[in-house]
């Protein structure tokens, strides 16, 4: 493979990396973790495990990355863990 070629190869993942956004998921108080593993499974797809997974990090750290892909792919999923009154935003 010619150096040009893995140059470009280079930017094009480096663009796909850049373009990747995240929600978080921040703690509360008020929301039990019924209620937030049963909104990871409707809204980001988690099986069971991966979404209590996901709670208990949450209470430990404050924090957790839920779900990974473009602005318009997670866009309506924030609004959704929003609206169901958990406390989410895009990264």
């Amino acid at each position: 493979m010619s150096g040009g070629n893995q140059y470009q190869e280079n930017l094009e993942t480096l663009e796909l990396l850049n373009s990747q956004k995240s929600i978080l998921l921040y703690n509360d108080e008020v929301n039990t973790f019924d209620h937030v593993i049963d909104s990871l499974c409707k809204y980001c797809d988690h099986d069971t495990v991966q979404a209590e997974q996901c709670a208990w990090i949450v209470h430990n750290n404050g924090k957790c990355l839920v779900k990974r892909g473009s602005y318009e792919e997670l866009k309506p999923i924030c609004n959704a863990l929003n609206e169901n009154g958990l406390s989410a935003q895009i990264h």
